[in-house]
């Protein structure tokens, strides 16, 4: 059994959750159920940032401690993603004992095996809490951090223990120019061209607060500091493994992380040439999603640009709004969010199209054939929805880069191609014919067959909906239990239908 190890960045611990965490959280939990149905030995990971001096800031502006706080919006992170059906196997927090020593040992182990790459320097510049990290003149505007455009930037003179990172560009540049290593291409682009004006090392600790894991080493003045928030943040993936156990290596190397485009740098350039230091293994693969705008503005806490997710959940239930989101915004660009749309998809595609082709199925079987679905084939249909599962698989299985919103495109076409052969072959004008009775198996045979295809591939997207409809279609055991090998070989003849409630309920005008 392959094993296939995927994470999401960890969430800063000072809001509650928002579209864009849902977004990067469904998108990952999508590929990971996906590979369970390939049959992978799947290990997903989610979790909290919650060191660094934001937090500690924000706590101290509430009047509590840093480990109230961030146990109180670890705990709405958690509801949220048990509300919105992501299935993740670990959620790891950087406040964690366990991972507090992998963080050390990480660093001791850059000590060991690569002496000089940590050094002592007095450095000044502008830094950004909302970023956590110093910025360069081409990441200020005005005055102001591009990302945080509201918060005021902080002159920072410290000095802290240095990592070389500068040491490892032509390793860097060959490990992204080189493969799959980063997605999709944009990202790689931006990333080259950063190598090509050079990289700066980096702080590795900061001086002056301590909401953080003490870095292991003492500076020549005998400071203990702070390691870095992202010295911290970015090993959660291998301290998640149980580094430094000797075991970490049955599950490490990561197979895929995926974050958002706004911390590529981080994760493909900083994150390499820290295990590159280490003498550890990379991981696999790191796929940079856009963002989700509304009215063509980032949604930020800082900025103002929100939206209030529960609401946006409530409107038409969690795997709606899981469909929404991954079949609207591409999985490798930024997209808009707006609920007239919201409103169009839901009834176009899930109310009118697979909703209705559901319902009015089981509903012919149970009427014309006393609810057993009954032996048939069509080869065309076949054939024609073969074509289109080829690209669903090709849009989810990373080969050519993880875009499930073609995916779910692939798909669709499918319950269109059912519904156009529902309309041409007028199964209720057959039942009126005896002499069609076979014909009349033929149809609502194949009408079943493509019912049960459908509910194993969209089962990743909408979970919830898709187990329903597979309990309806007297299907056995669970449709996350399936296997998309053994699909073709599955025969739902002789399964009991059970009709219910519309799986997407039109809305009333």
């Amino acid at each position: 059994m392959r094993r296939f190890y995927i994470t999401t960045a960890i969430d800063y611990a000072n809001g509650d959750p928002h579209l864009g965490h849902a977004f990067e959280k469904i998108g990952a939990d999508v590929i990971a159920r996906y590979h369970r149905l390939r049959g992978d030995d799947v290990h997903f990971l989610i979790g909290m940032d919650e060191h660094g001096q934001k937090v500690a800031s924000e706590a101290a502006d509430r009047g509590v401690e840093p480990q109230d706080l961030v146990d109180e919006i670890a705990h709405r992170f958690q509801s949220m993603w048990t509300r919105l059906s992501i299935s993740h196997d670990q959620f790891i927090r950087t406040t964690e004992p366990e991972h507090r020593e992998g963080v050390k040992a990480l660093i001791e182990r850059i000590f060991e095996v690569s002496p000089d790459d940590f050094y002592e320097k007095s450095y000044e510049g502008w830094y950004c809490v909302g970023c956590e990290s110093f910025k360069q003149d081409n990441e200020i505007l005005q005055g102001k951090c591009v990302l945080h455009p509201t918060r005021t930037l902080q002159w920072v003179a410290e000095k802290n223990w240095f990592f070389r990172l500068s040491a490892y560009t032509d390793r860097l540049r060959e490990l992204i120019s080189g493969g799959d290593f980063l997605g999709p291409r944009s990202r790689r682009n931006e990333m080259l061209a950063l190598l090509d004006q050079g990289l700066e090392d980096i702080s590795a600790s900061r001086s002056r607060f301590s909401w953080g894991v003490p870095f292991p080493r003492r500076s020549s003045d005998g400071e203990v500091q702070t390691t870095y928030v992202w010295f911290d943040a970015l090993p959660n993936y291998l301290t998640a493994t149980g580094y430094p156990d000797d075991r970490f290596s049955e599950r490490w190397p990561a197979d895929l992380h995926v974050i958002g485009k706004d911390i590529t740098r981080f994760h493909s350039i900083i994150w390499p040439a820290m295990l590159m230091a280490a003498g550890l293994e990379l991981p696999r693969r790191v796929w940079a999603h856009g963002f989700v705008l509304l009215a063509g503005d980032r949604f930020s806490k800082s900025a103002g640009v929100r939206l209030d997710l529960a609401e946006a959940i409530d409107r038409f239930g969690p795997d709606a709004f899981r469909y929404f989101l991954l079949r609207e915004v591409p999985f490798d660009a930024d997209g808009n969010f707006s609920w007239e749309r919201f409103e169009e998809r839901y009834n176009a595609d899930l109310a009118n199209a697979w909703g209705n082709l559901a319902s009015r199925t089981i509903s012919m079987i149970d009427r014309y054939r006393a609810g057993v679905i009954p032996a048939g084939i069509d080869e065309p249909t076949e054939t024609a929805d073969s074509a289109d599962l080829k690209l669903y698989h090709s849009a989810m299985s990373g080969e050519s880069g993880y875009l499930l919103h073609e995916a779910l495109k692939a798909l669709w076409k499918t319950i269109a191609r059912a519904n156009e052969f529902v309309d041409r072959q007028a199964p209720w004008k057959l039942a009126a014919d005896e002499t069609q009775s076979a014909e009349l198996d033929r149809t609502l045979g194949s009408l079943a067959r493509q019912l049960m295809r459908q509910c194993v591939h969209i089962a990743p997207f909408t979970p919830e909906r898709a187990e329903e409809l597979w309990r309806r279609l007297g299907a056995p055991g669970s449709v996350h239990e399936q296997r998309f090998g053994s699909l073709a070989s599955l025969d739902p003849a002789g399964w009991r239908v059970t009709k219910g409630d519309p799986l997407y309920p039109k809305e009333a005008k």
